[in-house]
């Protein structure tokens, strides 16, 4: 016999002064504890009407008069009776309502993410909609919060289901071969291409994989190059405002200072480096010394380049970002031409005078992005791609077990492929997954 499932309480809002807060209660004891908490609302209430009700403590007292509302199973966010308490946002009166229904015997206190996982336990989400309403709760920029949108409209869920529904249909298929042999006679027979064709939409899936994980977390860029190249100048001119120091004297900037940036809605970090020289003091070196350090955490480096480099110094210079994408830009454009330094292939940009700066955006926003708008991206997560990858490498040796192993063996490879899809949308997602995934929503959520 299964425990009684037992009705969740949490503060929906911020612990902080405001204009509304809400109680949240779902499970089966949800609208009896509502109804203590406001007891003039009928004993039957219409599900989504808002009753103006009076809430009241365990003696009757009154303490706020707000709204209340019934929302019926299964037609709920979480697909469970849920009632929401409307009342001022004032942190100890929520809480002093809050402490009335967890007197309840049949209510607990809700963890982190608790209502959204019934949502998904009770078939309302899958797994890929429920991981974007804390996409969703967590975006900083446009870009994220149209990606988590759209993600909680199912556009993840619609391309996991387009590879997992014919993914299991080749199952079977397989399956059905191995266990019956006579019945199932031929079913196996289109099994390479079907297999290349579900190889190929996991791999295009996972190749959103970075553009996610910029949405997410926004694109680091960094300005790097050697002294007085005005790197400083058109950092000012692209942060909007004189953030950093500009002087004539070289190695002005003795640290890594930092901006955020909203670009076509992409949120983006942008970074002043030291400069780098060959000598520089001590305070000067450490500054290079971190310059260097972070030349490595960002997505893009854009070298700025004096008046009268040379392709050798500049492609030394380049040298110095290692593996990172590199754009060269020609600074001080309004000093000295790119061409007459033998750099005409560099971008040419003034931070003095603008000359250039709205290219260098558009070039910038080029390299990270490519094409398209970036609320446009499936929100493939590092855990999303993880799976991906393990789906399309086990269909890969799916494919090639065809000519060189059994039908068993390749059986087995399409089993493996559907459970790391699983993974994805939840479908054969463990215990153990769904605790540290629920983990990082917001108790209340």
């Amino acid at each position: 016999m299964h425990p009684p499932v037992a009705t969740l309480a949490a503060l929906a809002t911020a612990p902080a002064a405001g204009a509304v807060g809400i109680l949240r209660l779902s499970g089966p004891a949800a609208l009896d504890v509502g109804r203590l908490l406001a007891p003039g609302v009928p004993e039957a209430p219409t599900p989504r009407h808002a009753y103006l009700a009076r809430f009241v403590d365990a003696h009757g007292a009154a303490l706020d008069e707000g709204l209340f509302l019934y929302f019926r199973a299964p037609h709920s966010f979480t697909g469970e009776d849920v009632v929401e308490l409307q009342a001022h946002g004032g942190p100890r009166l929520l809480r002093l309502l809050l402490a009335r229904a967890l007197a309840h015997p049949a209510v607990r206190p809700a963890g982190p993410g608790e209502f959204t996982r019934r949502a998904f336990l009770n078939g309302r989400l899958d797994l890929t909609r429920a991981e974007a309403v804390a996409d969703l709760v967590a975006a900083d920029s446009e870009a994220a919060v149209r990606a988590a949108a759209a993600g909680l409209a199912g556009a993840l869920a619609a391309r996991v289901a387009a590879l997992e529904a014919p993914l299991g249909a080749l199952h079977a298929d397989l399956e059905g071969v191995l266990d019956f042999p006579e019945e199932a006679e031929g079913a196996d027979a289109d099994a390479a291409p079907r297999l290349e064709a579900l190889e190929a939409e996991a791999r295009a899936l996972l190749a959103e994989a970075g553009r996610g994980r910029l949405v997410r977390r926004g694109a680091r860029v960094a300005l790097y190059g050697p002294v007085n190249a005005g790197k400083s100048t058109l950092f000012n001119r692209l942060v909007g405002e004189a953030r950093a120091l500009v002087d004539e004297e070289p190695g002005t900037t003795r640290d890594v200072l930092e901006a955020r940036l909203e670009w076509e809605g992409l949120s983006l970090t942008l970074l002043d480096t030291a400069g780098l020289r060959e000598t520089p003091g001590r305070v000067e070196a450490l500054g290079i010394a971190r310059a260097r350090e972070a030349l490595g955490t960002v997505d893009l480096a854009v070298l700025v380049l004096p008046p009268g480099a040379s392709p050798a110094e500049a492609e030394g210079w380049r040298a110095e970002a290692g593996d990172t994408p590199v754009l060269r830009v020609a600074g001080k454009s309004d000093v000295g031409a790119a061409g007459a330094s033998g750099l005409a292939d560099a971008l040419a940009v003034s931070g003095r005078t603008g000359a250039g700066v709205e290219a260098l955006r558009a070039e910038v926003l080029g390299r990270l992005w490519g094409g398209g708008a970036p609320g446009a991206v499936a929100l493939v997560s590092e855990r999303h791609a993880d799976a991906l990858r393990r789906a399309a490498e086990a269909l890969a040796r799916a494919r090639e077990a065809l000519s060189v192993s059994t039908l068993e063996a390749v059986s087995g490879e399409v089993g493996l492929a559907r459970e790391a899809l699983g993974e994805v949308s939840g479908t054969s997602a463990s215990e153990a997954l769904l605790d540290a995934l629920f983990a990082r929503f917001c108790i209340g959520k």
